[in-house]
């Protein structure tokens, strides 16, 4: 099924087309890669101070493509697919650290679901994301 994350891979099976595989992504260490699996999944395996479920990258990009339909999906999905890896490798990031919180995550949820459309909504999550990213680091 396109939209399923397979046992090796947990992103989305029709994200891995435009996303780096996750084997090949540089994590700090191994509690990092945990929590990027947790954003994705919503799997809190092994990870302490988390909640499980519901938000999670592959379900929001799921949510994305119904909104926006057969239509917009040519567009969408890539630009979800890339969002969700750049948001998540940083969120995942020790809470020292990283300059994408879960109050951030929690905005950008709002902005998605506020948006008419979909793509513009994912644009402007990446905007600010982007501007997030460029602050300094700790």
């Amino acid at each position: 099924m396109a939209g399923s994350a397979s046992a090796q891979e947990f992103v989305r099976g029709d994200c891995m087309g435009v996303v780096q595989p996750t084997k090949s992504l540089r994590f700090e260490n191994d509690e990092h890669a945990r929590w990027y699996k947790r954003f994705w999944t919503g799997n809190c395996q092994d990870l302490s101070l988390c909640f499980p479920g519901s938000p999670n990258w592959n379900d929001i990009v799921t949510k994305l493509v119904i909104k926006g339909g057969a239509s917009e999906k040519p567009a969408l999905l890539p630009k979800a697919c890339k969002l969700g890896q750049m948001i998540g490798m940083e969120w995942a990031r020790d809470r020292r650290i990283k300059r994408i919180s879960t109050q951030d995550l929690k905005r950008f949820s709002n902005i998605l679901d506020d948006a008419g459309d979909p793509l513009k909504g994912v644009e402007a999550v990446e905007l600010k994301a982007r501007a997030l990213l460029s602050q300094p680091k700790g």
